[in-house]
């Protein structure tokens, strides 16, 4: 499974990158910090999967998502953020899953297994 990682904060996605290595089913193809380089990024990589920090600033999911599906209409959007309660807005603006950064490491493993297999969380 090919990943992007979006994230404003470095250790965040240094953590995430090791936390994915570990995974041999797993390869990160890129990072980005700025919700201006989610679009390109995303063009150039084509990821499976796409860890979106739901707070990364000046992001506009609505409007950025279906721009993402039409530029690689197999992505699997997973918002990413500090804020539980952030997960019922995620989910209804279109993530296919939801995951919060307080979570075990565990969770985000299971959410992209699920994904691999064909489903949504």
């Amino acid at each position: 499974m090919r990943i992007l990682l979006a994230d404003d904060q470095r250790q965040v996605r240094s953590a995430l990158r090791l936390l994915l290595e570990q995974e041999t089913e797993l390869n990160v193809v890129g990072e980005v910090s700025e919700a201006e380089e989610v679009l390109t990024e995303v063009e150039v990589t084509c990821p499976d999967v796409l860890l979106l920090d739901w707070e990364l600033p000046n992001l506009r999911f609505a409007e950025v998502l279906g721009n993402l599906r039409s530029l690689c209409p197999h992505l699997a959007v997973v918002a990413l953020s500090g804020l539980p309660e952030a997960r019922r807005v995620a989910l209804a603006a279109g993530a296919h899953a939801f995951v919060s950064k307080g979570d075990p490491p565990e969770c985000l493993l299971a959410t992209l297994r699920e994904i691999a297999d064909g489903g949504d969380r």
